[in-house]
Formats: C-alpha cells, structure tokens, sequence
C-alpha cells in the first residue's frame, strides 16, 4: 500500500509540470496566485518535494481542475457527474459544473406559487442569467425586470439584486457565474450583408 501512494505521489510533479506548461504560465506568476514559493513549486514539479494537502489546494484552484485530476484518481468505471441538488429559499438549484475556481453553471427552478417580496443581497461576483421557461421578475438596483424566456441578463452582483417568480407559474432558469472581473462572453456569428 504504500508503494503504491509513493507512486501516485511522484506522479504529481509531471502533471503539475504539464498542467503550468500548457497555460504558458511561469513558476512566478504561479507562485503569485497561489501564493507558494518559486522553490517549493520547482521541487513539486521536479519530485523533490512531497505534495500535501495544503499545496494541492490551491494548485488545482490555479489551474482550475479537481484536486483528482492532480493527484491522478482512478477512473471510477462511471463518466456521469452526480451532482447533488440543493434547496435554496424554496428553489432547486443543480450544479452543473463541478471544477474549482473559474466560472460555474447552475440550473435553478422555482415551483409554482405566489410571488416572493423582493430581499435585494449584494455580494462579490458577475452573474449572466437565461430563462428557460416561465417569467422572472428581477430586481436590480432601482430597477424591476420581468424576463421571459429566451432573454438573458448579465449584471455585477455588487449591484442589489434578488429574482423570482413574476407571477404565479413556476420558472426555470440558467446561471453563469463568476468571480469580480471575469465576465461571460457571447460570441454570435456576423451578419451578412
């Protein structure tokens, strides 16, 4: 047993290694964002230095993969993701993106039921949103929005907000969101002329 976690362990360095090489980022600018030494991320890289928890953390955060993917997890047989859903204020939200770090997509669905007063909250982040079916009433800043479906929205979460039902018939809708400054890109093809 432990010669194999001796093996999983110096297979980090290469896969460290492979994952910075392929984003073209340095050991420097590594170290900047995770906050770990030149050295010891040398000495990772290089099997001088055992991985622990405390620097694979914030590695798989920087090169936004799961902390599996670095320390090279046996395939599990199933390819599907089991994401658990949560309830929220009386609204399921399923994550659908399971990687650290970067931006992350929820689908939420709110049953039903007689429209909530709006509790505008702020917090940090960039949020895109896209109804899928029924109507949603959003509340942004002094401003009060229905959405149907099909239309999108895309706003900083510093500004007040809060969304839900605009009438009584359930809503379902998709979120993008990411942290202060990264923001969603929609690209659509050129018009023809």
């Amino acid at each position: 047993m432990d010669q194999q976690m001796d093996d999983v362990l110096a297979a980090v360095g290469p896969r460290l290694k492979a994952l910075r090489l392929g984003s073209n980022t340095t050991l420097a600018a590594l170290a900047e964002a995770t906050g770990i030494s030149v050295s010891t991320l040398s000495r990772l890289e290089s099997g001088q230095r055992r991985p622990n928890l405390e620097l694979l953390l914030p590695l798989a955060k920087a090169h936004r993969v799961p902390l599996d993917e670095l320390v090279g997890a046996p395939e599990t047989g199933d390819p599907r993701l089991h994401l658990r859903p949560m309830v929220r204020h009386g609204m399921t939200i399923i994550p659908l993106t399971r990687r650290p770090g970067g931006i992350q997509a929820y689908k939420h669905i709110l049953p039903a039921g007689q429209p909530d007063e709006p509790n505008p909250q702020v917090h940090e982040g960039y949020e895109w949103l896209y109804v899928l079916n029924g109507r949603l009433r959003m509340v942004l800043g002094s401003k009060d929005l229905v959405i149907s479906p099909g239309e999108a929205v895309e706003f900083d979460t510093r500004v007040p907000h809060w969304f839900g039902r605009a009438d009584t018939g359930a809503v379902e809708f998709l979120s993008l969101f990411g942290t202060q400054g990264e923001r969603m890109h929609v690209r659509s093809r050129p018009g023809s002329s």
